[in-house]
């Protein structure tokens, strides 16, 4: 599991659409779709039920929302405290 999933889910999530998703996000709509899979096969399960109107949160999908938008939380408070502390998180400074 990976942050840039955990991204992926939650926008897509709150959009409804991957592909309106993957451009908040500045990915092309198969990279998003990548990420969503990768997820669903790391925990195991389905996330979003697809179609031709967009996408809709499973369950399962709907029980860990909450925890994947604190996990991202998290993630963004340790990056800010190491701004804060005057040092750049490595992955900032990756392309």
């Amino acid at each position: 599991m990976h942050e840039r999933e955990l991204r992926a889910f939650v926008a897509i999530a709150e959009i409804g659409r991957m592909d309106l998703a993957a451009k908040k996000l500045g990915y092309s709509q198969p990279a998003i779709s990548y990420q969503i899979v990768c997820l669903e096969r790391s925990l195991g399960i389905k996330l979003f039920t697809r179609s031709s109107g967009g996408t809709t949160l499973t369950r399962e999908g709907h029980t860990i929302l909450p925890s994947a938008r604190a996990t991202l939380m998290l993630i963004d408070n340790i990056k800010r405290e190491c701004v804060e502390l005057g040092r750049t998180p490595l992955a900032a400074m990756s392309p």
